[in-house]
């Protein structure tokens, strides 16, 4: 039985665009949603970061371009950015805490990716989220590229998870469709 739909993607393909419009149709339609969005964070026109948004419009850093940690913490690195593991923590987890209060409901995770999977205690909760009853998930999760990540690659072998292809070409055209799965999952 379908419980849990996740997108894939190249990265800039327009995933949490897509994310962010499946939110607002299921807000519509009486859907109770929590979760969070990673958000670029630009200056003059250049990519400096990522912000964890959450869907209540918290913010929050998830990385910065940067040569060093914050101070007194260990440094956690993607490419050119340093993951404020801190930050990210601090506002996501609570959000776990919350979900599935008040019946069947759909937590977004926008996106479980190497900078998110640092954290120990955010692979703990997505894997108990993963098997509640309570909750659907409507998540991304990057392609593979690499050294495969745990998660995500458990993520792809459930049988209760549809994942989509988003490319620029179908993007627009899968609102709906991701839509309707997720109805059925709420089932």
């Amino acid at each position: 039985m379908l419980k849990h739909v996740f997108l894939t993607g190249s990265p800039g393909v327009g995933k949490t665009t897509l994310v962010q419009k499946v939110c607002e149709s299921m807000v519509s339609g009486g859907v109770s949603l929590q979760g969070f969005y990673t958000e670029e964070l630009r200056e003059r026109g250049r990519r400096v970061g990522f912000d964890v948004v959450t869907l209540a419009g918290e913010r929050g850093a998830l990385s910065r371009v940067g040569n060093e940690a914050p101070a007194g913490r260990r440094e956690y690195r993607v490419g050119q950015y340093v993951v404020d593991l801190s930050s990210f923590e601090n506002l996501v987890l609570p959000l776990f805490r919350n979900m599935g209060e008040g019946g069947r409901s759909v937590f977004v995770i926008d996106e479980i990716g190497k900078m998110e999977l640092f954290s120990q205690s955010f692979i703990r909760v997505v894997r108990q989220t993963l098997d509640s009853s309570t909750c659907s998930i409507l998540g991304t999760i990057p392609v593979p590229k690499g050294k495969p990540l745990g998660l995500v690659e458990e993520i792809r072998a459930r049988k209760d998870v549809k994942v989509f292809m988003v490319t620029k070409e179908n993007r627009d055209a899968l609102t709906d469709e991701i839509v309707s799965a997720l109805k059925e999952c709420l089932k």
